[in-house]
């Protein structure tokens, strides 16, 4: 609470790891504890977001509808729990970018579960019939999460808004 509070207040880069803990009413060494940086901080709230995102779609899922729509459920439920902070795909996306660093692992393992996710949605319209039985699904997720993370850039730069965002997704 104590950093998405500073988060909006400073923006990300405002905010640092010792001001989280004077909020939250803690020393600095306890935070430090916890977290590296402020960016696996991020990436655990991140992971909360996605956990709740997967969740309401397998609440809300029907496997007997169309394989289209099911993706197209699932992506927008991701996006709307993502629109509503944009440092959390910003960062996500700059972590990716130092592969060697421990947020940049943990961010690649959120995004090998969506791809998991993601391949489990066409494997069952590859068993309804709606995707040839030859298509590789794993290369197909892959392919699917890399374009919605790609749509994600120019929102996470606040060049288009949450809705164009998800309309290009």
């Amino acid at each position: 609470s104590a950093a998405r509070e500073l988060f909006l207040e400073r923006g990300f880069d405002g905010a640092t790891l010792r001001e989280i803990a004077a909020r939250a009413g803690m020393g600095a060494s306890s935070i430090y504890r916890h977290f590296e940086s402020k960016e696996e901080l991020l990436i655990d709230e991140l992971a909360e977001l996605q956990e709740r995102a997967w969740e309401k779609f397998r609440k809300q899922d029907d496997r007997t509808r169309a394989t289209r729509v099911r993706l197209t459920e699932f992506l927008d439920c991701q996006h709307s729990l993502l629109a509503e902070q944009r440092d959390f795909s910003m960062i996500a996306l700059r972590a990716t970018t130092l592969p060697q660093a421990a947020v940049a692992r943990r961010v690649l393992t959120l995004y090998d579960r969506a791809i998991g996710l993601i391949a489990e949605i066409l494997q069952n319209g590859r068993m309804r019939g709606d995707l040839r039985k030859d298509l590789d699904l794993f290369a197909a997720a892959r392919t699917i999460f890399h374009v919605t993370v790609s749509a994600r850039i120019p929102w996470a730069n606040g060049l288009i808004d949450a809705d164009s965002c998800r309309k290009s997704i």
